[in-house]
């Protein structure tokens, strides 16, 4: 008993340690999102309707690519916990390689989405203020996806903070420069919610070329010889990092997708309801940023383990995170279920007559959220677990059932097939998140007790 107490300690305080910079990086990432929102509020319910279309399209698309690019992750934090050098170099190389061919794609796909948000039902005035945000916003893909992969290299040896003190002084940046392009000052013209792209994709490059400045200057990375042959790819390596990398890009996109198409059901309900929808899930992304990170560094933990052979390691690892997870999504639901309109009120004007409707409709959903925070805490850890041990088909076809089969079709039969409007759809959200955390759990347990 004296040992698994000592043993739980051991492996919460290990987690801890790497995990709060992790989820402090989430944090400063996902503080963009809110400080846009909290902004771009002030424009008006139509601009935060706009903005909810436009960031929703640019982040899916985005997830997927992002997900394969954080396969350098777990190949380098199972090559570091091997004591195997070269294979880091590689992957971090390989890592870039893959970021720049899935941006310039990404680029073409988000440039002409147009005509499908049309397809879909949108109204044509929130159509076109999306695209203007998005054709800003845009110019952001590749230094976020390279950024992505140097987070795997920088995180996969166990050196976090770095990331963490950039990420923080991006988010003092995208303030500023928000302030300057979408009101209008220093002679800058009042841009709006293109002024909210631009910044957006300002700050996605200082976040990329500064991390790459400390790699390059750091003693730790020269062993791994990281910019050696940089012009060269790797058909190998690259073809291992996309095998690893297609599954978890497909599962975030999949997750993502149900939130999406949300989205677009939301728009098709009325502008409200979108802008409140909008204000909800940007409540609901910023706890989940937390166990997002508790995940990030549960697979540096487990990554790490699998690489040395330990099987008790792994799954000590899982256990850990998923305890602090749950322990912090907790706190959040009560947040959410106790306070809603005080929430809302960091966004909208609770006594303009004009917004009465959208904060009554994001506190009810707001309420909702509250019931899937801690199985979402659940499915992100549990996952974030399964990548350390390169198992990513699997927790893939279980995105599939989850968000597609359960999630998107209860969402709609509830919303509006039954009647229940926006409320129906995030009753979606809830059982499709649900059936994820069962199942990825329930996978971990299987995976993690193989010998290693």
């Amino acid at each position: 008993m004296r040992t698994d107490i000592a043993r739980w300690t051991l492996e919460t305080r290990a987690t801890i340690v790497l995990a709060a910079p992790v989820v402090f990086t989430q944090v400063a990432q996902i503080s963009m999102g809110f400080v846009d929102t909290i902004m771009v509020g002030r424009l008006g319910p139509e601009s935060l309707a706009g903005v909810a279309l436009g960031s929703t399209v640019f982040y899916t698309l985005l997830m997927l690519c992002m997900g394969i690019v954080m396969a350098v992750g777990p190949m380098v934090s199972q090559a570091f916990g091997a004591g195997e050098s070269e294979p880091i170099g590689r992957s971090f190389r390989q890592g870039q390689w893959l970021a720049a061919c899935l941006a310039a794609v990404f680029m073409v796909a988000v440039w002409n989405v147009a005509p499908v948000l049309r397809l879909l039902g949108q109204d044509e005035a929130n159509i076109a203020a999306a695209m203007s945000y998005l054709r800003a916003i845009v110019w952001g893909a590749f230094p976020f996806l390279g950024f992505v992969g140097l987070r795997g290299l920088v995180e996969g040896v166990s050196r976090p903070r770095p990331v963490t003190a950039i990420a923080f002084v991006g988010v003092v940046l995208n303030i500023g420069l928000n302030w300057v392009l979408m009101y209008g000052h220093f002679g800058f013209p009042a841009l709006g919610i293109v002024g909210t792209g631009w910044a957006s994709a300002t700050v996605f490059w200082f976040n990329f070329l500064a991390l790459l400045l400390f790699v390059s200057r750091e003693p730790q990375f020269r062993a791994f010889r990281i910019f050696e042959r940089f012009g060269r790819p790797d058909p190998h390596y690259f073809r291992e990092l996309f095998r690893i990398g297609w599954p978890i890009g497909a599962s975030l996109g999949i997750e993502s997708s149900l939130f999406m198409v949300t989205v677009m059901m939301m728009g098709w309900v009325s502008t409200d309801a979108l802008a409140a929808h909008q204000v909800a899930i940007q409540c609901a992304a910023f706890t989940f940023m937390v166990p997002l990170g508790i995940g990030m560094a549960a697979s540096v933990r487990v990554g790490q383990a699998a690489g040395r052979k330990d099987r008790e390691g792994v799954l000590w690892a899982g256990r850990a995170a998923l305890a602090l997870s749950v322990g912090y999504m907790g706190l959040a639901a009560l947040v959410f279920w106790l306070f809603p309109r005080a929430v809302v009120g960091l966004y909208l004007d609770l006594d303009v007559v004009r917004n009465a409707p959208v904060v009554a409709l994001a506190v009810t959903l707001l309420r909702i959220a509250a019931v899937f925070q801690i199985v979402d805490g659940i499915q992100v850890t549990a996952a974030g677990a399964l990548r350390g041990l390169k198992d990513t088909r699997v927790p893939m076809l279980i995105s599939v059932a989850s968000y597609w089969m359960v999630g998107l079709a209860s969402g709609y039969g509830l919303g509006f097939v039954l009647g229940r409007g926006p409320a129906g759809l995030w009753w979606g959200l809830v059982l499709g998140l649900a059936t994820a955390a069962g199942l990825l759990l329930l996978r971990f347990r299987t995976v993690a007790s193989r010998p290693q």
